[in-house]
């Protein structure tokens, strides 16, 4: 038995790829190919494109797959929402769909949109956006460059955005947010009811949101006197608990613990002046609770 797992193709395929490395799998795409490889027998990988996935996963030809929430909604799929994978094509983050027009727009709120013209790719949801907020507006499908269709071919745009810099690089400006979204681990309802592709998803899963969890943080490592274990805890007291073992020296303990990476240069400063000793900082790949 396989479970049949869909991939995003295009512009989360390469943070999703890193994702399944850092969560232990070997992974390759042959770029002619649309069947990675993965190194686990028990999975077969097919990329699709993000805004298909879950039409896919809910008709069954994929018991599962990763997609965002944006491109759930817009498609209306019926499918399991199996867990929150908060990364995105550049950050480890939400991205957001935003109303955007050239910073010379008189437009200044989604009601001032009455009678205009918005490109978008997110059709379906903006259409639901402009309903519940009682406007009627035309909205056209974009095929790509929306940033550049504002103002000779749209009054507006619907974008997805993570910085808005390439918004600001065009001379947009935000008006307001119509969506939220983050990427999704989802599934068939039948194959979640079948035990072991459940089972397999699980620990899919498992494995992924451990790979997020360890990204931005480093391992520590120190050595310090049982007389001074009290004064190193304090500099990591805002930590979850730090691991304390003995050592063959009964007056030493070791300790581990987990840090944030930008945190590293201000705390080992303060951990050496509490005397801890042999201090080692090593990468994460996973943390699996």
């Amino acid at each position: 038995m396989k479970l049949k797992l869909g991939l995003p193709k295009g512009s989360l395929q390469e943070a999703s790829l890193q994702l399944f490395r850092r969560a232990g799998y070997d992974i390759a795409v042959n770029p002619r190919s649309y069947f990675p490889r993965i190194d686990d027998d028990e999975i077969e990988c097919m990329l699709i494109r993000a805004q298909e996935m879950a039409r896919y996963v809910e008709d069954g030809i994929l018991d599962a797959g990763l997609t965002g929430r944006d491109w759930i909604l817009e498609n209306q799929a019926d499918v399991e929402e199996v867990a929150d994978l908060i990364y995105a094509k550049q950050t480890l983050g939400k991205v957001r769909w935003v109303l955007a027009v050239p910073n010379a727009s008189p437009i200044q709120s989604v009601k001032d949109l009455e009678g205009k013209i918005i490109a978008t790719e997110l059709v379906k949801v903006t259409e639901r956006y402009l309903s519940e907020n009682g406007v009627r507006a035309k909205v056209e499908f974009s095929w790509g460059a929306t940033e550049v269709k504002p103002p000779v071919l749209a009054d507006a745009i619907v974008e997805v955005t993570e910085t808005g810099s390439s918004l600001r690089a065009n001379g947009l400006r935000i008006v307001e947010t119509v969506l939220e979204s983050n990427t999704k681990f989802i599934a068939n309802h039948a194959a979640r009811r079948d035990e072991w592709k459940r089972q397999k998803m699980e620990t899919v899963v498992m494995l992924l949101k451990g790979a997020i969890e360890a990204s931005g943080k480093v391992g520590l490592m120190l050595n310090v006197r049982r007389e001074d274990l009290d004064k190193v805890l304090e500099v990591l007291t805002a930590l979850k608990r730090p691991t304390i073992s003995n050592l063959t020296d009964p007056d030493w303990v070791a300790v581990n613990t987990v840090i944030e990476e930008k945190t590293v240069r201000e705390i080992i400063p303060r951990l050496k002046a509490a005397n801890a000793q042999g201090i080692v900082e090593y990468p994460l790949n996973k943390i699996v609770v």
